[in-house]
C-alpha cells in the first residue's frame, strides 16, 4: 500500500507544471515593453514616447507594435497598453562590429499607470562585480528554445572587461559600447533579443550577443547605454513627435 502511494504521488508530481523560480513578480518591471510585428523582443520604456531596444531585434515600423503594461503574454490581463510603432531609428548609419542599439518612437504617447512607468538612463557605467537584473521574454536554459510567456529575471554580475575579452567567443570584436555580464556557476542567459540590465535602478544594457544561452561558460554582451546618452538625446531631439493643439469652437 505504502508503494502504490508513493507512486501515486510521484505520477501526480511529474503530472504538475514545474514552478520556474526565474519568473518575474508580476509587473515588477513596469518599464519591460514587449514589442511584436513579424517577431517579437523586448524594449525598455525610457518616457512616454520612446522606447530603447536592440538593433538584434530587428524591428520594422509598418507593422510593429509596443505593449506595455504586460507580463504574461499569452493573455491579455487588463493592464495593457497596445501602441503603434512610429519610427525605429537604428544607430546611424547601420549597426556594425561596434553598436548595436534602436530607438523606438510610438505613435501615440504611453499613459503612465503602476503597471507602465518609464526607467532613468544611466547616469554612470556599470562597475564590475556589481550586481545587475536582467529581464525578458524567452528561455533561461542554454540551447533551449521557450515561446515568449511570462516575463523571466535572472541576476548576473557585471564583470570587467579584460576579463569578458579573455571569456568571449573569438567572434565577438570587443568594443567600448559593450557590457558583458555573468558567467559559468551563475544566470547568464536569457533567450530574448533585446532583454534588459538595470543596475542601480537605471537602464545599462540591452543584450547584443546572448552567448551564455549558447555556451554557460561565456558571459553575455550588453550594449553599454552609458556610453549612448548622447546618441538617445539627439534621436529624441531630432524624431521629436508633433502635438498638436487642441482645436477650439
Amino acid at each position: 500500500m505504502k508503494l502504490l502511494l508513493l507512486v501515486v504521488a510521484l505520477g501526480l508530481a511529474g503530472a504538475s507544471p514545474i514552478k520556474d523560480d526565474r519568473v518575474c513578480q508580476p509587473h515588477s518591471r513596469p518599464w519591460q515593453v514587449y514589442l511584436h510585428g513579424e517577431g517579437s523582443c523586448s524594449g525598455v520604456l525610457i518616457n512616454d514616447w520612446w522606447i530603447v531596444t536592440s538593433f538584434q531585434c530587428g524591428l520594422r515600423s509598418n507593422n510593429a507594435i509596443a505593449s506595455l503594461g504586460e507580463h504574461d503574454v499569452t493573455v491579455e490581463e487588463g493592464t495593457e497598453q497596445h501602441i503603434r510603432v512610429a519610427n525605429v531609428i537604428n544607430h546611424s548609419p547601420y549597426r556594425s562590429p561596434h553598436h548595436s542599439l534602436s530607438m523606438v518612437r510610438l505613435a501615440s504617447p504611453a499613459h503612465f499607470t503602476k503597471y507602465v512607468q518609464p526607467i532613468p538612463l544611466p547616469s554612470r557605467c556599470p562597475r564590475p562585480g556589481e550586481t545587475c537584473y536582467v529581464s525578458g521574454w524567452g528561455s533561461t536554459i542554454p540551447n533551449q528554445h521557450e515561446p515568449p510567456q511570462q516575463l523571466k529575471c535572472i541576476t548576473v554580475p557585471v564583470l570587467d572587461d579584460q576579463t569578458c575579452l579573455r571569456m568571449s567567443p573569438d567572434y565577438v570584436a570587443w568594443s567600448p559600447g559593450m557590457v558583458c555580464a555573468g558567467h559559468a556557476n551563475t544566470d547568464n542567459c536569457l533567450s530574448d533579443s533585446g532583454s534588459v540590465m538595470v543596475c542601480g535602478g537605471m537602464l545599462q544594457g540591452v543584450d547584443w550577443f546572448a552567448n551564455g544561452c549558447m555556451n554557460p561558460a561565456y558571459p553575455t554582451v550588453y550594449t553599454k547605454l552609458c556610453e549612448y546618452n548622447d546618441w538617445i538625446g539627439n534621436v529624441m531631439s531630432k524624431y521629436r513627435p508633433t502635438v498638436l493643439p487642441p482645436m477650439t469652437t
